[in-house]
């Protein structure tokens, strides 16, 4: 075999630097667990910590080493059983409501799984003849994927540790609070017209990013920061989840249904709006972006201003025009802020879109296993854009498209207005 190239090389060397940097990140963010809340579910949803180490170590060892060589000997017999997620081509996998169940492996086990994974991953990075450039690119995605987890993993935990009566914090700190003087609330004017949305093929993105496509735009205002907590307040205050008119169909079954009076994780205590955080029961922050509300509590609080969630294409236009900055993971508040100083519309709480999750013009899923990865999910769901508080920022940019159903509140989602 005939050495790598300058260039393959040099992409092998950074991946292998990045990869190390990324698997470290996963179990930094796990340190302050006791091994008690390795193994906690707290809805079929979410999954348990230890899940998500081996999963994300799992997908390195499916994707990569058993890919790159042939006759690869699992690391153990029956973990890919446990630990696939949703790849049918792989085969079949433990029912992800019963992940909870899984006492064994160990925690042990699994982090020893990791270092294994790891060590052979780094070894094929670095060898002679180097790995193909398909692999690297598998490569890619498998950090990309670790990065999601990550997020994953906190969002997951601050659901698990809510469902304890008793509230206990992830962490022992207090969290910052926003600047006591609120940011005005301010819109960007865009005229609209032919814009570009889409990955235009330069640098990573997931295949649901591509292709990069026109489309059509009226002209426009998009919010230049999120809702917070204290405007929301204010529509809990006028009756907002009693008043039928303020909501989409399945939004008002969903609030009967479900009885929400409130986002996720607020509560009342003497008069006043607490919420439950990574640090344990808070005062909500009427200057922090509110957070963990539905896409239908979004549009109905939207309605209530008498504006609008943005369109994907809308938030994307406008995001390519600024910097990605933001409040991202590595800023260390596992809450969401405002900053005064932002210049862009990325971190601090997913923004809803109206955009239904679907295919751009000229989508095509990638082959084999890895073609499930996102293209599957592209239907009954809607799309968010910007990133948050959980989000690392190497992970972020203008064309990335996340994904949920309507109903869902466990991430750190929020509210941007367009008119």
């Amino acid at each position: 075999m005939s050495a790598p190239s300058a260039a393959a090389a040099a992409r092998a060397a950074d991946l292998a630097a990045r990869l190390r940097a990324v698997r470290a990140a996963t179990e930094r963010l796990c340190a302050p667990l006791a091994i008690e809340d390795y193994g906690v579910q707290s809805m079929p949803d979410a999954s348990p910590t230890k899940w998500h180490l081996a999963h994300t170590t799992w997908f390195f060892e499916t994707f990569v080493l058993a890919a790159d060589r042939a006759g690869h000997r699992r690391y153990r017999d029956g973990w890919d059983y446990l630990f696939n997620s949703y790849y049918e081509a792989v085969g079949p996998r433990h029912a992800r409501p019963e992940r909870g169940l899984l006492s064994r492996p160990t925690v042990a086990e699994v982090y020893a799984y990791r270092t294994a994974v790891d060590e052979q991953v780094q070894a094929l990075l670095v060898r002679d003849a180097g790995p193909s450039p398909a692999l690297l690119d598998v490569i890619e995605l498998g950090i990309q994927h670790e990065q999601q987890h990550q997020e994953l993993l906190l969002t997951d935990l601050q659901h698990a540790l809510g469902c304890n009566p008793l509230r206990p914090a992830y962490r022992g700190d207090a969290p910052p609070l926003c600047a006591p003087d609120p940011v005005e609330r301010d819109f960007v004017e865009h005229a609209g017209g032919l814009c570009t949305s889409g990955h235009d093929g330069a640098g990573f993105a997931f295949d649901n990013e591509a292709p990069a496509h026109r489309v059509y735009l009226p002209p426009f205002a998009l919010c230049t920061r999120l809702v917070t907590a204290g405007e929301f307040a204010q529509f809990i205050a006028d009756g907002g989840y009693g008043r039928a008119s303020l909501w989409l169909s399945e939004g008002w079954d969903a609030v009967q249904a479900h009885g929400w009076t409130a986002p996720l994780y607020w509560e009342q205590k003497d008069g006043a709006w607490m919420r439950f955080s990574l640090y344990g029961m808070i005062a909500v922050d009427p200057h922090a972006p509110v957070s963990h509300v539905s896409f239908y509590e979004a549009d109905a609080y939207a309605r209530w201003s008498g504006l609008r969630l943005p369109t994907e294409a809308e938030w994307e236009v406008v995001a390519r025009e600024l910097p990605v900055d933001g409040q991202f993971v590595e800023h260390g508040a596992l809450v969401p802020l405002v900053q005064p100083s932002q210049r862009g519309l990325c971190g601090g709480a997913w923004t809803w879109t109206q955009s239904p999750y679907t295919a751009y013009p000229g989508f095509a899923p990638a082959g084999g296993a890895l073609g499930e990865y996102n293209g599957k999910f592209m239907i009954n769901q809607l799309v968010l854009r910007g990133g948050s508080c959980f989000t690392p920022t190497s992970h972020i940019r203008p064309s990335y498209r996340n994904f949920f159903p309507a109903h869902a509140r466990w991430q750190a989602t929020g509210i941007r207005l367009a008119r």
